[in-house]
């Protein structure tokens, strides 16, 4: 039984019940037993494998793209800012690749926003001699003024979520309690009269879902660009449009994983709301690319020349390795199509895209 499960279970004798997004918070960033507080997840001996880690063009591709923002931009002072940096690898390649870009080294202070220590210290060590000014934050906010540029690749899939269903008798809450059995399971409970009025005719059993989290964290960043200039890019997996079904999925030894099993010791995630996302942007007034899949953006950032250039100078494992690793990327079976890309910017055109939309 993991450490986790009886700190969530007296919060349960306290309240009666968890919502889904307390669960989801405890489960992932509890100060001592949190998953993302207590070890790297990332790798082969980890849980999962995200993109950087993956191929190296990843991470090049979105530094070119930030590079370019900028110089359209003007070439101000700029913080590159990540949300959820990983071990590093992303901005390690993205600083490489922009490494002889005129003027846009020394531009820069890297704000690197994370809360575990375990991978705050692998970010250090991966980007300790990569750039003089790399500064460490637990939040957003933190993030000093001026111009900036974020970067969440695999961010807004880890944020709290709600869930409702829609029952006979109305909308209830999805949330957790304790059963006879001593284990933890799903049950529904009541929610506020705004949503049980909705007027939206929705067949019993649909289960929809709230990202409270993502939207205030969407909201601050985006009010941010407007405010002061900038850019931001969300890859993530997720879908446009609403999400009427479940999409809360645990991934534990590289294989799904039951959500309630074991707290703490597996990676819970969400498929994220692109839409909600996108309108809160031009909510705010900036302009918004239409939503592209990983593969398209990769190819119209060059990543397939890129890949032409390593494969020209590398040795038969190397281009073996390299040419896999970037079709995992890019094709559709893998997560090519899966993935999909979101950027909105203070300034337009937004790189990477022929042209762009203002999105209710």
């Amino acid at each position: 039984m993991s450490p986790l499960f009886k700190t969530i279970t007296d919060k349960i004798a306290q309240q009666g019940s968890l919502s889904v997004a307390e669960y989801m918070e405890l489960c992932l960033s509890h100060p001592e037993h949190g998953y993302y507080r207590k070890a790297d997840p990332f790798g082969a001996r980890g849980d999962f494998v995200t993109a950087p880690e993956i191929s190296q063009i990843f991470g090049e591709m979105l530094g070119v793209w930030a590079a370019e923002m900028w110089r359209q931009m003007g070439c101000p002072p700029l913080r590159l800012v990540e949300l959820g940096p990983g071990r590093g690898t992303l901005m390690a390649d993205a600083l490489r690749a922009t490494a002889k870009q005129t003027g846009f080294h020394e531009s820069l202070t890297v704000h690197m926003v994370e809360t575990s220590p375990v991978l705050a210290n692998a970010q250090y060590h991966a980007l300790r001699h990569v750039h003089p000014r790399i500064e460490w934050l637990d939040d957003v906010d933190e993030v000093p003024e001026g111009t900036a540029i974020f970067l969440a690749n695999e961010f807004f899939d880890a944020l709290p979520i709600k869930q409702m269903v829609m029952t006979d008798s109305g909308i209830a809450e999805r949330r957790i309690v304790l059963n006879a059995q001593g284990a933890l399971e799903f049950t529904l409970g009541p929610v506020g009269l705004s949503l049980a009025k909705s007027g939206q005719k929705i067949p019993v059993g649909t289960v929809m879902e709230q990202h409270p989290s993502a939207r205030r964290i969407m909201r601050t960043i985006t009010t941010r660009l407007a405010e002061q200039g900038g850019g931001l890019l969300v890859i993530d997996y997720g879908y446009l449009g609403e999400a009427h079904h479940d999409t809360l999925q645990a991934v534990k030894n590289h294989a799904f994983h039951p959500v309630l099993s074991d707290p703490g010791d597996a990676d819970i995630t969400a498929h994220v709301d692109f839409l909600s996302l996108a309108t809160i942007a031009a909510d705010a007034g900036l302009a918004v690319a239409p939503l592209a899949t990983q593969a398209e953006f990769l190819t119209n950032m060059g990543g397939d020349v890129r890949l032409k250039m390593l494969l020209h100078r590398a040795d038969e494992d190397q281009k073996k390795n390299l040419a896999e690793g970037y079709a995992r990327l890019t094709s559709k079976e893998a997560m090519g199509e899966l993935f999909k890309v979101l950027a909105v910017s203070s300034h337009a055109p937004i790189v990477g895209w022929e042209d762009y939309s203002h999105l209710p």
